[in-house]
């Protein structure tokens, strides 16, 4: 553990995107119904947009000097995302990607103040493009519904 507040929050961060992505790819693979060329597209966007956010924050927290997490445990313990069932229905899928937006952004808000106690604008420059994202995700999401 670090002793360093901005890097226990990037790892937060890390876990929470790596989950999403994790969910978010089932959620593509596993959707059904009348908008499944839609919701498939949409999910797919999604996800590969968080495969570039994993990568950087993992970067971020290298070049603060600590090695970022990268196992499903680490991950599983530092998430604040729920893990998905391919079986749930399409609506059900969207209403959880959602509330996971609102989640995630919530874990962003988080180190984006932390990086803001320790001015470190890096960090605080790629969390505010970072809840840019999530929060045009969660909309494009609610208004899939």
């Amino acid at each position: 553990m670090s002793k360093r507040p901005v890097v226990e929050a990037l790892k937060n961060v890390l876990a929470d995107n790596y989950a999403l992505y994790l969910k978010t790819q089932n959620y593509h693979w596993n959707v059904e119904g009348a908008n499944f060329r839609g919701l498939h597209l949409l999910f797919e966007e999604q996800y590969t947009d968080l495969t570039t956010a994993i990568d950087t924050v993992a970067e971020l927290i290298r070049g603060l000097g600590e090695k970022a997490p990268g196992t499903f445990e680490a991950y599983a313990r530092a998430t604040s995302i729920k893990p998905g069932s391919e079986s749930a229905s399409a609506e059900q899928m969207v209403a959880e990607l959602r509330e996971d937006q609102a989640l995630i952004q919530k874990t962003l808000q988080a180190a984006l103040e932390a990086a803001q106690t320790e001015s470190d604008e890096v960090v605080a420059g790629f969390m505010i493009e970072r809840l840019t994202v999530h929060r045009k995700a969660a909309w494009m999401l609610k208004s899939s519904i």
